[in-house]
């Protein structure tokens, strides 16, 4: 890539399963959630595929029926919660070896990087401290005003780096990053570092498959 310009202005990334290991306990996390929820209201039905946050917001909607209050102090609770969980995770994970050479290598191909995540920033920099040393943007949960699949958390990460969604890849170790990508205008790109299989990617039909970022960012070189 070092000898051409990139086929993308611009990559922006997932960060657990794509940069950095994938060590959150996520039926940790919506057990936490529902016990958090069965303290203040009988009948907590279980997440049926949901992921935490979005179990939380249903729970938390079914809580207010009876009382806004309960669930402000739902909503409260669950968000340090999960906090505390993911923090506790980003102590235990770490970058995968080809994450840096492969960011590096794309910005001295010219394109801009980005990192979108549903995790919250303080578990990010733990794991990548120096990470604004290789990505202009970062785009944590607490940074964005609407987290994927919503595709406004990729879309102003874009915005951020000045660059339009049809002149961009999205990346990412889940079927969600790459609906994201779809919704919001991009070409996508599923890599296998995570949780999901290069089969089960490849059912969602991303425009790139791989095994990892190191892998994607030579496919794209060629």
């Amino acid at each position: 890539m070092t000898h051409s310009s990139p086929p993308f202005e611009a990559v922006v990334f997932d960060f657990d399963g794509t940069l950095a290991e994938l060590v959150i306990d996520f039926a940790a996390m919506k057990d936490m959630v529902a016990r958090e929820a069965a303290a203040r209201q009988a009948g907590t039905p279980p997440p049926n595929g949901l992921p935490a946050l979005e179990y939380a917001a249903l729970l938390a909607g079914r809580i207010r029926e009876s009382s806004p209050d309960e669930a402000a102090a739902f909503e409260a609770a669950v968000a340090r919660g999960i906090r505390d969980q993911e923090i506790a995770a980003a102590a235990a994970a770490r970058l995968f070896p080809a994450t840096k050479a492969a960011l590096t290598r794309l910005a001295d191909a010219g394109a801009k990087v980005g990192v979108i995540t549903r995790n919250c920033r303080a578990a990010v920099l733990t794991v990548f401290p120096d990470l604004t040393d290789y990505a202009g943007v970062l785009l944590a949960r607490d940074d964005a005003r609407r987290v994927k699949p919503d595709p406004g958390h990729l879309l102003d990460a874009l915005a951020a780096l000045g660059v339009a969604p049809a002149r961009a890849l999205m990346v990412g170790d889940h079927p969600m990053d790459i609906a994201t990508g779809r919704a919001a205008g991009t070409r996508t790109a599923g890599v296998a570092s995570g949780r999901t299989t290069l089969a089960t990617l490849a059912e969602h039909s991303p425009d790139y498959l791989a095994p990892d970022v190191g892998a994607l960012v030579a496919m794209l070189g060629h």
